[in-house]
């Protein structure tokens, strides 16, 4: 299971490739369709290493073992209302 620090390095890497991203477009590099479907992708598996650093950030509030926490499919995540 991933630690609480590969779950942020992965957050960050995504982060980073949004940006990236944002700034090739900008740029002209790459089309509307192309960076909305990227970015999709990208808010997708950011809302699930969210989800699942809450998780185990929960889990150890609670006394349970963080390492227990499991990635949730994308349409369970993205199904979650406010």
């Amino acid at each position: 299971m991933a630690s609480e620090g590969d779950i942020l390095s992965s957050i960050e890497a995504l982060v980073k490739q949004e940006h990236d991203l944002r700034e090739r477009h900008e740029r002209g590099e790459i089309a509307d369709q192309t960076e909305r479907q990227r970015l999709a992708a990208i808010e997708v598996e950011l809302d699930r290493c969210w989800d699942l650093l809450r998780q185990r950030r929960a889990r150890s509030d609670a006394g349970q073992d963080p390492d227990q926490a499991q990635v949730r499919p994308a349409d369970e995540v993205e199904g979650y209302i406010g």
